[in-house]
């Protein structure tokens, strides 16, 4: 069964919506506010997304472990086709299938799910809505507290950015990289506090507030986390979030 581009989004919502949790990213990318920057590939049930609106473009591709073969070969006829800069999103096993094509390292991630809301009214909520005006003080943050982050300004606009502030500055926030009332899922994204507002309990109102938010809206509220950042999943955790997959990010470039 060869590979081939799948342009119907009807299609794509039934086959990654079998498991919103695990394709919370794919079904945000389905909507109008992401879907001009995608491509889509697809070998039987299995989905692959290459993304467009960043720089190098974006592999994603997630499989439970019975149906890990199949995207496999979804990505070995998909790899001579693919940008010669690539970061990418892969479950378990495929980094292989993609090796004779190219080469680079990665790290373990975590998906976390909301699955004990009931968590978040432990937590004081804190934090107000950001907007385009806010941009400038929001760089700056990210520059001082998360330098390096994948962060859109576009996501402004969706209204799911809160912020923290002290005096004239913001020192937390929390947003998302996706948010589809749609498809009703979400995925936290571009979570920091600067380090001189640290251990006062801040990053916790700011997440339990936006997921409060989010609740509003969307069935599902999802995240990404370095395996090894500890203190991260220790601070989910205590939200009510519960480690539903583990996955690897790489940065890869093409063999010569």
């Amino acid at each position: 069964m060869p590979v081939r581009a799948e342009h119907d989004r009807e299609v794509l919502a039934g086959l990654l919506g079998r498991d919103p949790v695990l394709h919370a990213y794919q079904l945000g990318d389905l909507d109008d506010f992401f879907w001009p920057y995608t491509s889509w590939f697809r070998r039987g049930d299995q989905v692959a997304l290459l993304y467009h609106g960043a720089d190098p473009p974006t592999l994603l591709a997630f499989a439970a472990p019975p149906d890990v073969a199949e995207l496999a070969a979804l990505l070995r006829e998909l790899g001579p086709l693919l940008p010669a800069r690539l970061y990418a999103h892969l479950s378990p096993g495929l980094d292989a299938a993609l090796s004779p094509w190219f080469h680079g390292g990665g790290a373990a991630h975590r998906k976390m799910a909301l699955t004990d809301p009931a968590r978040l009214a432990l937590v004081a909520p804190a934090g107000v809505a950001l907007g385009a005006a806010d941009l400038p003080l929001l760089q700056t943050l990210y520059a001082e507290a998360y330098p390096g982050n994948w962060f859109d300004p576009r996501m402004l606009d969706t209204g799911q950015y809160l912020g923290v502030r002290d005096g004239g500055a913001l020192v937390a926030v929390a947003g998302v990289h996706v948010w589809s009332p749609t498809y009703r899922v979400a995925a936290l994204g571009n979570v920091t506090t600067h380090p001189a507002a640290r251990g006062r309990g801040v990053a916790s109102a700011v997440v339990a507030a936006l997921c409060r938010r989010l609740l509003g809206t969307v069935e599902h509220v999802t995240l990404n986390v370095r395996a090894d950042n500890t203190a991260a999943v220790r601070l989910y955790e205590r939200l009510g979030f519960t480690v539903v997959a583990d996955y690897g990010e790489y940065s890869l470039t093409a063999r010569r």
